[in-house]
């Protein structure tokens, strides 16, 4: 009997493919079944439909802003079909903040969280002594030291509602992005740190502003950006992501591992799923290839948090407090168009009143009505 073959795809960041890589090599033949992983760049996950891919690979690394996509396209199996409604119960207190439920949509669930991130404060420690913990207290630094924001791609919109999230507690109201006060808010929040450091690495992507931090470049500190384990070694601090009236403010990242409707699903590939979402594989292996596991035993292990330099006992109330993107067919493009308008107008100094009729105007363009639950 052969044994059956999978055909993966994952990013192309040492975190996105270092541990699925080694598992396939040295794992999966002992389950009975071999996998190949492909990659694409961390902006692939927003250029390439998930139908597109499905149709090509039988395991996909996705975030949860592409389930109401997936669902409508009707291109992944549900995770209880996969490794049954059990398991994936089982998962739902011990994987980390929502990291979990932001993959259920429309009553299943389409991922399983592989990987766990949320944007959080990275410092270079030679210029920050103690950081900030509040959005007043980065305002004061950035007075005296380079602060910039995380504003490219898809981040300028992630940014904003991080910091929203962060000023109210209420969650997004029914029918629009933000509620107009608190959006208000943010915004001029965000222009009063859209000083020079913001303006010459407006096209930086986390990965670009983490290695500035490690490189000594100079600036001091990025407030909110997706954090990396892997720097924790290489001269970056990390902290939990600054407090407003509400509370930490963040948005949730990370990945999960999907399966498409093209693949056929065997014991095997079930038990390799199984083992991946392991508290042996996520408290030990998939940290010791430079992964980010999503279950809440590694976050709290203080082996696998002294190894990578406090990063997990520093970051982890900030994914614990973590919010949810929107998940709607159609979110990815508003996320992209959002984006774009937040930086045109940040840039230009433009008024909040007319960048966030703008957002607004695009959330309805794009808006899928359809259960998140």
């Amino acid at each position: 009997m052969s044994t059956p073959a999978y055909r993966g795809l994952t990013w192309d960041h040492p975190r996105g493919y270092r541990a699925l890589e080694a598992a396939a090599a040295i794992v999966a033949p002992t389950h009975g079944l071999s996998i190949a992983w492909d990659r694409h760049p961390l902006e692939g996950f927003e250029s390439h439909p998930i139908a597109d891919l499905a149709q090509r690979y039988d395991l996909i690394v996705l975030d949860h802003p592409h389930v109401g996509e997936a669902v409508a396209h009707d291109c992944l199996l549900p995770m209880e079909q996969v490794i049954g409604a059990d398991a994936v119960a089982a998962l739902e207190p011990a994987a980390i903040g929502p990291s979990l439920v932001s993959y259920r949509y429309a009553g299943q669930h389409w991922a399983l969280p592989l990987d766990a991130a949320s944007q959080v404060m990275a410092y270079a420690p030679a210029r920050v002594g103690t950081p900030p913990q509040t959005w007043e207290e980065v305002i004061a630094l950035a007075r005296r030291e380079p602060v910039a924001l995380s504003l490219s791609g898809p981040h300028a919109a992630l940014t904003f509602q991080s910091i929203v999230a962060s000023l109210h507690a209420g969650g997004r109201p029914e029918e629009r992005f933000v509620d107009p006060h608190t959006g208000r808010e943010a915004y001029e929040l965000m222009a009063r740190l859209t000083g020079d450091a913001t303006r010459v690495r407006i096209d930086q992507n986390p990965i670009a502003l983490l290695e500035a931090l490690s490189n000594g470049e100079d600036l001091a500190l990025v407030p909110l950006v997706y954090g990396y384990v892997n720097y924790a070694r290489s001269g970056v601090a990390f902290a939990d992501a600054p407090r407003g009236a509400a509370g930490i403010g963040s948005i949730l990242g990370g990945t999960g591992v999907a399966v498409s409707r093209r693949c056929a699903v065997t014991d095997e590939l079930r038990a390799h799923l199984l083992w991946l979402m392991s508290k042996e594989a996520q408290t030990a292996f998939i940290p010791a290839h430079e992964g980010q596991p999503a279950l809440r035993a590694a976050w709290a292990d203080r082996q696998v948090d002294a190894a990578w330099n406090g990063f997990y006992s520093s970051t982890r109330a900030t994914l614990e407090a973590a919010s949810l993107r929107p998940r709607h067919d159609g979110a990815i493009a508003f996320q992209t168009e959002a984006s774009a308008r937040l930086r045109e107008g940040l840039l230009a100094q433009e008024p909040a009143a007319t960048v966030l009729a703008g957002i607004e105007a695009a959330y309805t363009r794009h808006l899928t009505r359809g259960t998140e639950t």
